[in-house]
């Protein structure tokens, strides 16, 4: 997967060949500040400034408390002041060195700071190795709504360490593959078919199999993404579960992960596909329980219905009043649909409220 036309994708399982990689992009003449959060700071920001000593100009390490509610433009803020004191100018880099709020978040920064300087993604989190790392959507929360204010701007380079993976708790791991789930859902039925297959090797992180299937959601996102960088057409493929997994992460206050999230809005856009007839009811079934053997939520409770619809309104990707809402017509194959309904997608979100009676039912 290396050498791309507009960046490489490194999949190794350390970060030996990091400091080659940076070579390669100039790094001995450049200052470079590793940005990241206080959870994964303290197990790799040491070890990547000791590999970095002697090959730049100077590294530096800027740490932002771990967290959701850590992705605003008052983190933002703090790192322009940091970045402004250790006299970054732009010939330097960035580094983001975590998961999906690490990455977006850098990337917003190196897209603004002295109108853009570069960075490259170290994700280590499963999320942000297989889906948020790729393709330059940078962004940041504004008054709890979700990747309200952003900017497209590519990385350099990605570079994936999958030996991180080991140290990531297992409910995180776990969210981070509801993006995966969805690369099968959206464009590829083989590799949908291969997490079943390989459902039990994935839960116990065998590093092998996470490599190859790493290196395959990554190839899904990348096709789409070579094809519509900002999203104009079928990029919004890759927001299936997202309009409704967005209006339940702001609902429940970011409690949820959000890959969680993700996996119930694809169950309720899938709910909604059967309803639509594009799928069958068995379809919709396998989807829905898909999710289970990978300890993703497909029911949730405390929510009020309404207010998640009411939150759909101020989804990021509605043109002139009509979400884009994104929809299957079979397994591997994702529409756009710009006729759903506010009933239809209520009628999806109490598909998946769980509700105390519903377990005497």
């Amino acid at each position: 997967m290396n050498r791309k036309p507009c960046y490489d994708i490194v999949l190794t399982k350390s970060f030996e060949d990091l400091p080659e990689e940076l070579k390669e992009l100039g790094a001995e003449e450049k200052r470079l500040c590793i940005v990241t959060d206080s959870n994964v700071g303290p197990l790799y920001g040491q070890e990547l400034l000791a590999l970095l000593e002697g090959k730049c100009r100077k590294a530096v390490l800027y740490t932002f408390p771990a967290g959701e509610a850590s992705k605003t433009l008052d983190t933002v803020r703090s790192l322009y002041g940091y970045l402004i004191r250790e006299g970054f100018d732009r010939k330097d880099m960035l580094l983001a060195l975590g998961g999906g709020v690490t990455g977006d978040l850098t990337g917003y920064a190196a897209a603004t700071y002295l109108r853009g300087i570069d960075y490259i993604q170290i994700p280590t989190s499963l999320l942000a190795q297989t889906d948020s790392s790729i393709g330059g959507k940078t962004g940041v929360d504004f008054d709890g709504y979700k990747n309200m204010v952003g900017a497209f701007k590519m990385p350099k380079l990605v570079y994936i360490n999958l030996s991180t993976l080991k140290t990531l708790p297992d409910r995180q791991f776990f969210s981070g593959f509801a993006e995966v789930m969805k690369h099968g859902l959206i464009k590829d039925a083989a590799f949908y078919e291969w997490l079943l297959v390989n459902m039990y090797e994935i839960c116990d992180k065998d590093l092998d199999v996470l490599e190859e299937m790493v290196m395959k959601s990554c190839a899904v996102k990348k096709s789409v993404v070579e094809k519509d960088p900002t999203e104009q057409g079928d990029r919004a493929l890759l927001n299936l579960g997202h309009t409704i997994g967005h209006a339940i992460e702001k609902a429940k206050n970011f409690e949820l992960y959000h890959g969680e999230c993700v996996a119930l809005g694809t169950v309720a856009a899938a709910y909604i596909s059967w309803k639509k007839e594009y799928i069958s009811q068995e379809e919709y079934l396998e989807i829905r329980d898909m999710f289970v053997p990978f300890y993703l939520p497909i029911s949730i409770d405390n929510i009020d219905p309404e207010e998640i619809v009411a939150n759909t309104r101020s989804d990021k990707k509605m043109e002139a009043g009509t979400i884009k809402f994104i929809l299957l017509k079979q397994i591997g194959k994702a529409v756009i649909d710009l006729t759903v309904t506010e009933d239809e997608i209520l009628d999806a979100v109490k598909e998946i409220y769980f509700r105390d009676e519903d377990a005497y039912e």
